[in-house]
């Protein structure tokens, strides 16, 4: 299915949206410490290796919850270990730095690699589906801006000058303009309309039998604190190779699914 692609009805994110972020994502924290018992009882992992990627600006710091809670239903959970996520300073310029260890852990695990991307870490994730999708087996993006209108976030400013790179470039147009195509692999881009921080008609895929979009309640922080948000990865990483169906918008979190 075809998502509407017109960039210039694609506006930022409302301002008192942003500025809930906070408040937000401490009430998201602690529903999820109050949720952790239910969400223990989410489909038990295979074992097979998941990289967990933060997003824009951020560290592995900000994807501890995430990946502790992962490796409790039995993943391999391996973080980004490539420090603040500059874009193209710590992925690399075509992402080899990423690249190269997607293919270590392949290599030391001997099973395909699932990527777990928070914002721009989701947008560095499908890039690399993109590039060499041999290693992967699946991906799924939280909040990633990968598509539609560049500047429709709140950090286009902070991002250039954090990264040297300019929203409206040849570069980053191209980057967008293929960004919503569906990848090689299974995808899942989960995303909010409530997200303070990026527009999130960006967030968003065309879908086919093997790509599909969920809808959830949350901020944009709170998409690496958010239960629903975590049950669903949860759901998504639990398919079997080569099994993979659609999200069920069931189950204890129904109502963060609208």
């Amino acid at each position: 299915m075809q998502a509407t692609r017109d960039k210039s009805d694609i506006k930022r994110p409302q301002l008192g949206w942003t500025m809930l972020e906070s408040p937000r994502f401490m009430a998201e924290a602690a529903m999820l410490a109050m949720a952790w018992p239910t969400l223990g009882k989410a489909p038990m992992g295979d074992g097979h290796p998941v990289m967990v990627l933060p997003g824009f600006a951020t560290s592995d710091a900000m994807t501890v919850l995430l990946r502790t809670y992962l490796v409790k239903l039995g993943y391999q959970v391996f973080p980004w270990d490539l420090g603040w996520n500059l874009d193209q300073h710590s992925a690399g310029e075509n992402g080899e730095h990423l690249a190269a260890k997607i293919e270590d852990i392949h290599a030391a695990t001997g099973r395909k690699v699932s990527l777990v991307g928070w914002s721009l870490g989701g947008v560095i994730a499908r890039e690399a589906a993109r590039r060499d999708h041999g290693a992967l087996r699946q991906i799924v993006t939280l909040g990633s801006p990968f598509t539609g209108n560049p500047h429709a976030t709140n950090l286009t400013a902070l991002y250039e000058l954090l990264t040297g790179n300019k929203a409206g470039s040849e570069k980053s147009t191209a980057r967008y303009g293929k960004g919503h195509h569906v990848l090689p692999v299974p995808s899942t881009a989960i995303y909010s309309r409530s997200d303070g921080i990026t527009a999130w008609e960006n967030c968003v895929s065309e879908t086919d039998p093997q790509t599909e979009n969920i809808e959830v309640h949350s901020s944009h922080f709170g998409f690496v604190s958010n239960p629903a948000v975590f049950w669903a990865v949860a759901d998504r990483l639990a398919l079997p190779e080569g099994q993979w169906a659609k999200f069920h918008t069931g189950g204890p979190f129904a109502g963060f699914y609208p």
